[in-house]
């Protein structure tokens, strides 16, 4: 009997523990941890204190990553984006992906943001805002190989769909993209990126990315 007793709990507590077995917390940066990416894309910790980490974003890099700002201070209990920093001055971050790090990372777990602004690129670029709706969940861990390596990671999966728009004309509401993102713990970062297929094809500045290598300056 207890002998059965304990197989029963054990396959009660079973999925907790493998769930928390692949729980992830925010990453230790520091200034001059740098991560390379296929289209000459670098990422670069320029600064950090006890509050986050300021992170450059090269020009090479494609623009729906970085949202069009070269430099973004991200919280450093989370890493959520908070503000762009231009010189001495730090604006709100409002544009997408504020929450595409928002720690811990944990196999199932959900969020969601919601923001508003002009896109990026394409036909539309600067001609009015729309309304966006961002859709983040953690599928699970994988292997995954790269050309930096081979390495344990969390797929994120990753769903933008347009909710509304400051014009009158309606093309667009309701258009999705769909991106998976898999994060490593062993690389502090993303080390690839996978766009849906269909999405805006033609566009130069949007590429499938994989990580080349990363150093972390201790």
């Amino acid at each position: 009997m207890k002998k059965m007793a304990f197989l029963a709990l054990s396959i009660v507590f079973l999925p907790t523990t493998l769930f928390a077995q692949d729980k992830v917390e925010a990453p230790v940066w520091n200034v001059g941890d740098k991560w390379a990416f296929t289209g000459n894309g670098i990422i670069e910790v320029i600064q950090a204190d006890p509050n986050g980490y300021i992170l450059k974003f090269s020009e090479e890099k494609c623009i729906f990553e970085s949202q069009g700002c070269s430099t973004i201070l991200f919280e450093k209990s989370t890493l959520n984006r908070i503000s762009v920093v231009k010189g001495d001055k730090r604006k709100k971050y409002t544009m997408g992906l504020r929450k595409i790090f928002d720690f811990p990372f944990s196999t199932g777990r959900d969020w969601k943001y919601a923001y508003s602004a002009m896109p990026l690129f394409g036909f539309r670029k600067g001609k009015f805002s729309f309304d966006y709706s961002e859709h983040y969940r953690v599928a699970g861990l994988e292997e995954v190989e790269v050309q930096a390596g081979k390495f344990k990671a969390l797929k994120l999966e990753y769903k933008r769909v347009v909710t509304g728009s400051s014009s009158q004309w309606s093309g667009g509401i309701g258009e999705e993209i769909k991106n998976q993102y898999w994060y490593s713990p062993e690389v502090k970062y993303f080390v690839k990126c996978q766009y849906d297929k269909g999405w805006l094809k033609g566009e130069k500045e949007l590429f499938n990315w994989d990580l080349t290598s990363f150093h972390f300056n201790k």
